[in-house]
């Protein structure tokens, strides 16, 4: 088994979303070396096909594994509801995906309706709809515009006001958990936290994450 001080775990993202998730596994697991890379320079890729995307993940990748990492979390959700399965067939190093907490929003949900903040390709790929389909049947599952929400928190631009209202139009639509299903989005958690106080729970993965990570690790 590889101890937490030698365990050196990629995390990848094609912004500045998935650091969020590098500074939680950095926080849980203090002694393992994380190693976060981004594509800036292609993001957002939640607006890309997925083929198109595959070509930027790939050599991304093989860097990391180049690098010694010996696992790697994919913190992207269109990458890991379109991509995933494939990318598992290239490469032999544990890959951690996060997707849309579909099923435990379905859980948590006492008024039937759940709301999932995502990107145009999470939303369209087919692995968000067998999600709605295992878990959500029977639940109304409300899906914002988001579209441009990844761009803004890149280009540090973010229209405060017209997400607020968009939190507040969920909520009035009797939604009472809020899925964040982009990484992206987590820098904005606490205003939507705010924005939903007392009228929804908003979830997201980092901690379910970290416990699969964990479970990983044990068996390296």
């Amino acid at each position: 088994m590889v101890s937490n001080n030698s365990m050196k775990i990629g995390v990848f993202d094609s912004g500045v979303g998935g650091l969020s998730v590098a500074k939680a596994i950095e926080a849980a697991l203090p002694d393992a070396s994380v190693v976060f890379v981004n594509d800036l320079a292609h993001m957002p890729y939640g607006s890309k096909p997925p083929q198109e995307v595959l070509g930027y993940v790939v050599p991304i990748l093989e860097d990391l594994v180049n690098q010694g990492c010996q696992v790697i979390v994919i913190a992207c959700n269109t990458v890991t509801t379109t991509l995933i399965t494939e990318l598992r067939t290239q490469f032999s190093v544990p890959l951690i995906g996060i997707e849309p907490m579909v099923k435990v929003a379905a859980q948590k949900t006492k008024s039937n309706v759940i709301a999932v903040c995502a990107t145009p390709t999470t939303l369209a790929s087919s692995r968000y709809q067998w999600l709605k389909q295992q878990y959500a049947l029977g639940l109304t599952v409300l899906e914002p515009d988001c579209s441009d929400w990844s761009a803004m928190i890149e280009q540090d631009q973010v229209d405060h006001q017209r997400i607020k209202q968009q939190i507040l139009d969920i909520c009035n639509k009797k939604a009472d958990v809020i899925v964040l299903a982009c990484t992206h989005y987590h820098w904005i958690e606490e205003q939507i936290q705010t924005a939903a106080a007392g009228r929804a729970e908003v979830i997201q993965p980092e901690q379910a994450v970290i416990a699969q990570l964990k479970k990983i690790i044990k068996t390296l």
